[in-house]
């Protein structure tokens, strides 16, 4: 099975939503980076969120990078995200272990931390990319994200994450979504989001009675008549090459290329993101040297 994405608007044209259903990623990215339960929380939060705003862009090539850099155990956790809603991510730690909270749940705000920042980059293949940041209010994530949309963009959001962990620390649920008022919104109509979120119940809750993302963003929004505009699939890609890793490599400059090959002779380079192994030998190493001396 795949996750999906999808995109909605209401009926009186006030509110603009997207869901996703991550599961089968966020499990992907578990296995890529063995998180701990902790870890994989806040890893699938972040990339439940950036599939979201990443498919909002809707740009050939564009891409949007979320980074939260909070100061916890963690360390930054990024995601990155294309314009079909396919994502990719890290952690810094992803062993970090840290107890459980008052009511049982995930630590995730310890973990992340919240003395910095969220900074969402947003690539549209122009000259810059356009680039905003936030102090971040608890490090939860999903709170973090809707502080940002108000504060950098103006735009009134609210914005549910959530990942489930099974007692094997697979992953059981995961997902989130984005709902925005729309220029002109009334009061009421803000009020009624509120309500209608509030009665629908957490993301977890409304994934594990059923994961799919078009059913939790009609529960989440259910005092409202929703116009599903966009289902797609997305999964896990990573963009990754050998010829990314042999740019990496040159970028290194002659005189550390030299030092590599005297000290080690050969190198794997492992990707950040995926589980990706390339071997350069060598003669791999002498013949990009011998290009660069060359340039």
């Amino acid at each position: 099975m795949s996750d999906q994405l999808v995109r909605a608007i209401s009926s009186d044209g006030y509110v603009k939503a997207a869901a996703v259903s991550t599961r089968y990623l966020t499990e992907r990215a578990r296995q890529i980076h063995q998180t701990l339960p902790v870890a994989t929380a806040a890893l699938g939060r972040t990339l439940a969120a950036a599939s979201i705003m990443g498919n909002a862009l809707k740009g050939n090539g564009s891409s949007v990078t979320l980074q939260i850099n909070g100061g916890g155990p963690l360390g930054k956790v990024l995601a990155v995200a294309e314009s079909n809603g396919c994502v990719r991510g890290s952690v810094t730690n992803p062993q970090i272990d840290i107890p459980l909270r008052a009511d049982g749940k995930l630590d995730v705000g310890s973990a992340v931390g919240c003395d910095g920042t969220l900074t969402v980059v947003r690539d549209l293949n122009m000259k810059e990319p356009y680039v905003g940041s936030v102090a971040l209010l608890g490090g939860e994530i999903a709170e973090d994200l809707a502080a940002y949309f108000v504060e950098s963009e103006q735009i009134p959001t609210a914005c549910g994450l959530g990942v489930l962990v099974d007692r094997d620390q697979s992953v059981l649920v995961a997902g989130g979504y984005l709902i925005q008022l729309l220029p002109g919104a009334p009061e009421e109509i803000i009020m009624k989001v509120e309500g209608s979120i509030l009665a629908a119940g957490t993301v977890t809750q409304l994934l594990s009675a059923d994961d799919s993302a078009q059913s939790m963003l009609e529960r989440a929004l259910s005092d409202f008549d929703m116009t599903i505009l966009e289902t797609v699939d997305i999964d896990y890609r990573c963009d990754c090459s050998r010829n990314r890793m042999e740019r990496a490599l040159i970028s290194m400059g002659v005189a550390e290329m030299e030092s590599l090959i005297a000290e080690q002779g050969e190198v794997d380079l492992s990707c950040h993101f995926c589980d990706r192994v390339e071997h350069f030998s060598v003669d791999d190493l002498n013949g990009i040297l011998s290009g660069m001396k060359q340039r």
